[in-house]
């Protein structure tokens, strides 16, 4: 028969013996925690409230048998029972979480600690065993660890959408699949970046990831749509989401950011108001069309019964009269004719011109229509292609755009620049610009930097009689006859404003294609696409080239050269120079470049020394200032082994 649990409890005098009672009585009151001691073989001695609570067994039912019993068959089997017995006695005390036994064989996950007990000698008299069901608790546990891994498994299985993390800086902590495919970079290549890397130049110019940061811990959230590059360099129109995340105690610790891929929908967008505009153009344009023809009939018969009064009054007031009245009929011609070209019902009368040669005709009126306050700068490519345009009508339509916008600077004064460039627009920018066609234009660009336009204001700038200005100060047909000109050109209008910051008014005209011009004379020999951010060197550069017999194309920048190169341009050689003040240099353009077109031929020149400059079979470096018969013998010996190859 067992030992009662009196006798392994050490001998103690009378208050003694009264603390211990005290003792005791507080852990037999215990129902929460099973608390009972075990003889040094195991046996149960002693038995409380919570171990009854707990295991479900009475005080005479457990007390005498061996504590093995509240342990799994598996437990058993590999004798865990006598290792924690061992472990306690050797070392004083064994800690388990595992599970456990109930009487009749129900499991409960639970904590178990075995702590030695020694009398005054030192000698192993028996153990202290605390229980404590941890169910609940594990159950808590299991529950969030499935919620956490089912949230893994989602993160990672969306595709569509860039789902990642940020800390307090903005440092990428997380990467999903999403992300990767939308963005284009790997998780190794990603975490620890900054997130501003996926903004274009200008928006960290501006500070926007800071911006963007700020406002989610101040207003709790940040939602927008905007220009997104990857990392290929190529932009995307995204929407992105980011919220903040807090830890339990309320703390800002990070942050999550969404972004989705919109550009298709808002191309579609895009496309869909373009066919509205046009739509409504073309009715508007019918309309005027059919009023001018119809206000000029009556505008004849006025002007010839003007004419036959002359005949047959000789009163000097009657014709001080008729004089007043023909002035009103001139006028009332000009705007017909101004109705006529919005409506594409003018006829023009279009021949092989440079737009710079008609610009600087001009010019001297141009100053004469604005104030003395306004300065206008001519910024003229000096290469410009020609085009096929009706001179009267474009020189009126470079009026009206330059006395809008000295109007913009009425009282103000500023600054009106009027640029001259060569553009190649793709199947992108074309829709983007709408009812034009992918291809080569010269584009021709009025800025000023006066109060800027409204988003509403630019959508309805170009319709007919539309007007900001004070009744009696224009007649809201200025932008109208230069939407007219340029559409019956085959070419295109744009309007590009902000706000307090000023207006651009672009002109796009369908560069000529002329078999007896000298421009197709160019390119017998190759084409070239040069890359010079100093526009005197550039303007060198494309002369001589153009004297040596090459088709020229031009980039200020590394950024204009891919897209160029984008575009499936023939190119035959990248002529780059090396160092450039904004962006990638030469040697990072021509190993994008390359790979776009691996075998494109890449003719590298800088001031500098080469040190550094890698070169190969397809790479050539040239000194600068380079002279006519060097340049011409590398560009013939590329082009010569690119063929052969």
């Amino acid at each position: 028969m067992s030992e009662s649990p009196t006798t392994i409890r050490p001998a103690v005098g009378g208050g003694q013996q009264g603390q211990a009672s005290r003792f005791e009585l507080l852990v037999h009151a215990v129902t929460d925690y099973a608390i009972y001691m075990l003889n040094p073989d195991g046996t149960i001695a002693s038995w409380n409230i919570g171990a009854e609570r707990l295991k479900h067994y009475t005080a005479d039912e457990i007390i005498g048998q061996h504590f093995s019993r509240f342990f799994t068959p598996e437990d058993r089997a590999i004798d865990k029972p006598g290792t924690a017995l061992r472990t306690a006695a050797a070392v004083g005390r064994w800690e388990d979480e595992a599970w456990r036994v109930r009487k009749g064989g129900e499991r409960f996950w639970a904590l178990a600690v075995l702590d030695a007990i020694h009398d005054e000698r030192g000698e192993l008299i028996g153990f202290a065993k605390v229980t404590r069901d941890m169910s609940e608790r594990r159950a808590a546990q299991q529950a969030l660890a499935e919620s956490e891994r089912r949230f893994r498994l989602l993160v990672t299985s969306v595709t569509d959408y860039a789902l990642f993390t940020l800390d307090l800086s903005g440092n990428i902590q997380s990467w999903n699949p999403g992300a990767e495919r939308l963005k284009g970079y790997s998780v190794s290549e990603v975490l620890g970046k900054h997130f501003s890397l996926f903004y274009t130049p200008e928006g960290r110019a501006a500070g926007e990831p800071a911006s963007v940061l700020h406002k989610v811990r101040t207003e709790g959230r940040f939602e927008s749509e905007g220009l997104r590059v990857r990392k290929d360099g190529t932009r995307f129109w995204a929407n992105v989401v980011i919220d903040p995340i807090y830890d339990e105690t309320g703390q800002l610790i990070g942050f999550t950011k969404i972004t989705r891929d919109i550009t298709e929908r808002r191309s579609l967008e895009q496309a869909r108001e373009q066919l509205y505009q046009a739509q409504k153009m073309e009715t508007v344009g019918q309309l005027t069309g059919g009023i001018a023809h119809d206000f000029n009939n009556l505008l004849t018969a006025v002007s010839g019964s003007h004419a036959l009064l002359r005949q047959i009054s000789l009163d000097p007031r009657a014709k001080r009269l008729l004089d007043t009245a023909d002035r009103a009929v001139a006028r009332g011609a000009k705007l017909t004719q101004q109705l006529l070209t919005f409506s594409r019902q003018h006829r023009l009368q279009p021949e092989k011109a440079n737009a710079n040669e008609l610009i600087t005709v001009v010019e001297e009126l141009l100053h004469h229509a604005t104030a003395q306050n306004i300065d206008i700068k001519l910024d003229l490519f000096p290469q410009l292609w020609s085009a096929s345009i009706d001179h009267a009508q474009f020189q009126s339509a470079l009026l009206n755009l330059v006395v809008n916008a000295r109007d913009a600077l009425e009282g103000e004064g500023g600054t009106i620049t009027i640029e001259t460039r060569n553009v190649v627009l793709d199947e992108q920018d074309a829709q983007a610009l709408g009812e034009i066609a992918a291809g080569a234009y010269i584009q021709i660009s009025v800025r000023d930097t006066g109060t800027g336009m409204s988003k509403e204001t630019m959508a309805k700038a170009i319709e007919p009689f539309y007007t900001t200005k004070e009744p009696g100060k224009g007649s809201g047909l200025g932008l109208s006859q230069v939407y007219g000109f340029l559409r019956q050109s085959n070419g295109q209008i744009e309007i590009e404003s902000t706000p307090g910051e000023g207006t651009t008014v672009n002109m796009y005209l369908p560069r000529l294609v002329d078999d007896n011009a000298d421009d197709d004379t160019q390119g017998r020999l190759g084409s070239v696409l040069i890359t010079e951010d100093d526009p005197d060197v550039m303007s060198i550069a494309v002369e001589t080239l153009q004297v040596l017999g090459y088709q020229v194309y031009t980039a200020t920048n590394a950024a204009e050269a891919l897209a160029l190169l984008r575009r499936d341009l023939p190119v035959d050689i990248l002529f780059t120079d090396i160092v450039m003040p904004n962006g990638m240099n030469g040697v990072e353009l021509a190993r994008e470049a390359r790979r776009l077109r691996p075998d494109l031929p890449v003719l590298l020149a800088s001031g500098y020394s080469r040190g550094g400059v890698p070169t190969d079979e397809n790479t050539v470096f040239i000194p600068k200032p380079y002279q006519l018969p060097e340049l011409a013998r590398q560009l013939e010996s590329m082009i010569a082994r690119a063929r052969v190859h």
